[in-house]
């Protein structure tokens, strides 16, 4: 009995010891929108790059970006940004390209990358264009729009932008290549 025992926790172990740990994702492909849940207090869902997932702008850890949809005093949409709540200019664009293929290629091709100057949020965000974003812990993530909507759904104002990204946790401006 007991050498059935011995065998089946060392069994047990070893199958709980080779599962990826929840949020360990350091890349991959994401959607996030400007939809508020709740009923007070109100929030959102928003991406972490170091959890690999979205967040809720109530939890801990927040989120490191948040999409806005700014809109006119009629309520036209003016443009899409993105936002983070570290204390921090945190966004730089690194570049915006004609079409996917070489916005992929560029994106793929980013190993390594130095910013001249931080801008405090992501300003007019489309299609194409490849961001690099400081984290409030000093690590970095670059992203790929591939894809954004902002429009209006019932009455309100509705955005969502989709995006390729990759997570440096080494605090160094150095992606993996790929």
């Amino acid at each position: 009995m007991r050498r059935f025992l011995a065998i089946s926790v060392i069994v047990l172990s070893f199958f709980t010891g080779c599962g990826k740990e929840e949020g360990s994702k350091s890349s991959g492909t994401a959607t996030i929108y400007n939809t508020l849940y709740g009923t007070g207090p109100y929030y959102a869902l928003g991406f972490s790059f170091s959890l690999g997932r979205e967040v809720s702008t109530l939890g801990n850890p927040k989120p490191d970006i948040t999409l806005i949809a700014d809109e006119d005093i009629d309520g036209t949409i003016r443009r899409l940004l993105l936002q983070t709540e570290n204390f921090k200019n945190s966004f730089y664009r690194y570049g915006q390209y004609s079409d996917a293929a070489e916005a992929s290629a560029a994106f793929r091709n980013l190993v390594s990358a130095s910013v001249p100057a931080w801008e405090e949020s992501g300003e007019n965000i489309a299609a194409n264009q490849i961001w690099i974003f400081r984290t409030g812990s000093e690590h970095y993530a670059k992203f790929r729009i591939i894809n954004t909507v902002a429009e209006k759904r019932s009455g309100k104002a509705y955005a969502e932008c989709t995006f390729e990204w990759v997570y440096q946790p080494d605090g160094t401006l150095t992606f993996p290549a790929e």
